[in-house]
């Protein structure tokens, strides 16, 4: 399986978490209300202007910045290397990526909508039913995107053409999602204590868990052609082969959310419990 390299304690509930075009850490801590940054053994954090965001999900995105949700807080925030933050009105975003067009993506979980921002900062989006939930990229050139309470798994083109695949078990409740190695989109069931993966033709395909109270929720490829998960409610890291093949490690702490691969292929974990937890592979 894999083994834990490092534990780093943060001053806060850190849930999302990145790799910066700087090659650092980036995360957010989102009872806290602010941003950290992880480096050469050092942390630092990055206070926003409001502290009652519940700042969420980070993506390294357009303009050589960081970029992240506050669904509490309805904004879109951007934050530089040197910590400036700026940030645009978006209600309730939750999930956020950079498409294929270079441009940033994101769901407004609570206004029901997949939007895409420009460079020029506008912002257009299609409706969707039934609170989009975390996107990203797929092999395919469009954008594919969990549908938490709509029970589906989403795809739209650059145009905003919109297709929506229902899942076969009722209340999955999918919420992580990423490209896998294999060409079709990997995502979690929190609902349902399983993985999904559909094709680009909406072929979906299950994987139920050891434990179904796992309740899965961030998913990303990793380095070894797997795809590794975090499972907040059993606090332990998973991995799954494209074969369907489940492995898990315990993790130190509790409510492990989400997870990044840096560039020297260590996986790290971002602990609600006050830790960033590195694991090799």
């Amino acid at each position: 399986m894999a083994e834990i390299a490092r534990v780093v304690e943060v001053p806060g509930a850190p849930y999302g978490v990145t790799v910066g075009p700087d090659g650092a850490l980036w995360f957010t801590l989102v009872a806290q209300g602010m941003i950290g940054r992880y480096a050469d053994d050092d942390v630092s954090t990055f206070p926003l202007p409001q502290s009652d965001g519940q700042p969420t999900v980070i993506v390294a995105g357009p303009g050589e910045a960081l970029w992240f949700t506050e669904y509490q807080g309805d904004r879109l925030g951007r934050i530089t290397a040197d910590g400036t933050v700026t940030s645009v009105a978006a209600r309730g975003p939750y999930g956020a990526c950079t498409g294929p067009d270079g441009a940033l993506w994101f769901t407004e979980l609570a206004a029901g909508r997949v939007c895409r921002l420009a460079a020029d900062g506008s912002v257009t989006g299609v409706a969707v039913d039934g609170m989009p939930s975390m996107i990203t990229a797929g092999s395919d050139g469009a954008l594919w995107f969990t549908v938490n309470q709509g029970n589906a798994v989403g795809r739209v083109d650059l145009d905003l053409s919109l297709t929506v695949y229902p899942l076969p078990t009722p209340a999955a409740a999918p919420v992580g999602i990423t490209a896998g190695p294999d060409g079709a989109l990997w995502f979690t069931e929190i609902g349902a204590g399983a993985l999904g993966r559909v094709s680009t033709d909406g072929t979906v395909t299950e994987f139920a868990l050891p434990d179904r109270n796992a309740r899965p929720h961030a998913i990303v490829s990793g380095p070894d052609g797997a795809l590794w998960f975090t499972e907040w409610g059993s606090g332990a890291l998973g991995r799954i082969t494209v074969d369907g093949t489940i492995d898990h490690l315990p993790l130190p702490g509790a409510e492990p959310h989400g997870l990044a691969v840096d560039a020297a292929g260590h996986l790290w974990i971002a602990m609600e419990s006050g830790a960033l937890v590195q694991v090799s592979p």
